[in-house]
């Protein structure tokens, strides 16, 4: 493969890191943290490894989903800075290596935007058409509200407008109406301007949502799918090497067509939802086999698109797709009791608190998470193992402030803590514990061990290009895949017990060849005899080896 297009398809061996600027650092002591102050800290997210910056919503807004409801598609919030100090973030990130991607929330406004208070007026208003009206809600029986804690249908009746409209999300969250083509062209216009500002592309928020046409009336001759590949070759044309990664929890049979053809025309990356809730299923089990299955089932993705691999997100951590009885049991093994729990179907809290602090199994998880065929995506302060506050109402558990320090305010604001927009964490997994300064100093902190991870990874681009298959490790609890990319071959072996295994396993079409350890600090080679490989993994251990033609 070229250089060149190497590069095109930069996302395919990137690491992704996502964060909200509002509780990454506070420059100015107002208790919110803003982008000037992210921009100061850019050099250590460039320090750390990652090479793609993922913004959460910065956009005005009223703030009640914390920024998913947009009152202006087109500017900052006031809080948080203004488009000068998002252009000087960009390039002072181009600067460092980084690319930025943001969230392209366009399935929803918030029922402030002014498109929505002037559609409300008059049903003449050119704005109606943006969103779906009803004069009698629809009977959708299979449309289910996505925070059945807050409501109770899809339907909300407006006083001024005297017609129900549409909300897959909060009432104050009014759907936009995909069917309507100045909608499109908004949609188009405002990942446009972005472009435009230097954003290397977006993570597109609840897909299927955006998606959906079951509460518009008429024959619609919009295709959905057509409209994401409409959307895609405009991006494309705008900016050729911009990624579209998509927000789609669905089974995996139903999540491929997204990505749309071989040239991946509609969205080039997936998150790998059902992966990763077989990932929480193993762990709960010590049993790598549902992972394994996961895995299995997983198509192997063209050169043009790419999965996303992530154990934690900005959400839930949703368990959904598991059996009720699947669910139980992670919810018994991590979070048991039903504060720790959201909607029935997923958990509120951070992976560090769930493991109970235990630095081996959690180093486990992040080698499988960055080993696993995809890109890998954390999330803010899973560098350092920060844990949630499960005082914060709902989602918001897990975006506390970020904790640089053991000082006040966790060295997120100089401001009183009364005035901090969220509570920073107490207790093992508060700042006195867990933060950037101490662990900086300490060579065996997990802080240093992950920029050693994402380095070998960087340099490990197998495991982002490579095909994939499983291995047979004769163990159910050890998970053994191998990535094969020009002629180069990397394995991974991971050990889900407590426990410690011996393995025997075999390794395909190697001939005479040895194994060279990449996370080992002595660099020993292994020799494979007769294409096998013998080798102890110690509970929760973990392995990545290199296969090379034998020196001997």
């Amino acid at each position: 493969m070229s250089t060149a297009r190497t590069a095109d398809l930069w996302w395919k061996n990137a690491v992704f890191y996502c964060l909200d600027a509002e509780t990454f650092r506070d420059s100015d002591g107002d208790g919110a943290g803003d982008l000037v102050g992210l921009t100061e800290r850019i050099d250590y997210l460039a320090g750390l490894g990652i090479t793609c910056l993922w913004l959460m919503p910065f956009y005005p807004s009223p703030n009640r989903d914390d920024g998913y409801d947009i009152t202006d598609y087109y500017g900052v919030d006031d809080r948080l800075g203004t488009l000068g100090d998002f252009v000087a973030l960009v390039r002072t990130a181009k600067d460092r290596g980084l690319r930025v991607i943001i969230d392209l929330v366009i399935n929803h406004t918030s029922d402030q935007h002014p498109w929505f208070r002037t559609a409300r007026r008059s049903a003449n208003s050119r704005f109606r058409d943006y969103y779906v009206w009803q004069d009698e809600p629809q009977d959708e029986p299979d449309a289910e509200v996505v925070f059945p804690d807050a409501e109770d249908s899809i339907w909300s009746w407006d006083e001024q407008a005297q017609q129900w409209y549409l909300h897959h999300f909060y009432g104050h969250q009014p759907d936009l109406n995909i069917a309507s083509p100045a909608v499109r062209e908004e949609m188009a216009k405002i990942a446009g301007f972005w472009l435009e500002l230097g954003v290397d592309g977006f993570r597109v928020d609840a897909v299927p949502y955006l998606l959906e046409t079951g509460g518009i009336d008429g024959e619609l001759q919009l295709d959905p799918h057509s409209y994401l590949k409409d959307l895609r070759s405009f991006i494309a044309r705008r900016r050729g090497d911009a990624v579209l990664l998509g927000e789609v929890n669905l089974p995996t049979d139903e999540l491929v067509a997204y990505f749309g053809d071989e040239q991946a025309d509609e969205i080039q990356m997936l998150f790998a939802f059902p992966l990763m809730q077989q990932l929480y299923l193993s762990l709960a089990r010590q049993d790598a086999r549902p992972l394994a299955a996961a895995v299995r089932e997983l198509p192997e993705v063209s050169e043009q698109s790419q999965w996303a691999i992530f154990v934690r997100n900005h959400d839930e951590l949703t368990l959904d797709k598991l059996s009720d009885d699947e669910r139980e049991e992670v919810f018994a093994a991590f979070g048991p009791d039903e504060s720790m729990q959201l909607f029935g179907r997923g958990l509120r809290r951070r992976l560090p608190p769930m493991l109970d602090g235990d630095q081996q199994r959690l180093r486990l998880v992040y080698s499988l998470m960055f080993s696993l065929p995809g890109s890998p995506v954390l999330f803010y302060g899973e560098e350092i193992g920060m844990g949630e506050n499960l005082d914060i109402e709902g989602r918001l558990s897990v975006r506390t402030p970020m904790q640089w320090t053991d000082g006040k305010n966790a060295g997120f604001s100089d401001a009183r803590p009364s005035r901090l927009r969220r509570p920073v964490t107490e207790g093992q997994f508060g700042p006195l514990a867990v933060n950037v300064s101490d662990q900086e100093r300490d060579p065996d902190s997990l802080l240093n061990w992950m920029q050693r991870l994402i380095r070998r990874r960087r340099e490990t681009p197998e495991f982002g290009w490579g095909a994939w298959q499983l291995l047979d490790t004769g163990d159910d609890a050890v998970l053994g895949h191998q990535c094969d990319w020009e002629g180069r071959r990397v394995l991974a072996l991971h050990n889900l017990s407590s426990s410690p295994r011996e393995l025997r396993v075999a390794v395909p079409d190697t001939g005479a060849s040895e194994v060279v350890d990449l996370l080992g600090s002595d660099g020993k080679a292994l020799e494979l005899e007769n294409g096998r490989l013998e080798l102890k993994l110690e509970g929760y251990g973990y392995r990545w080896l290199r296969v090379r033609p034998s020196t001997a």
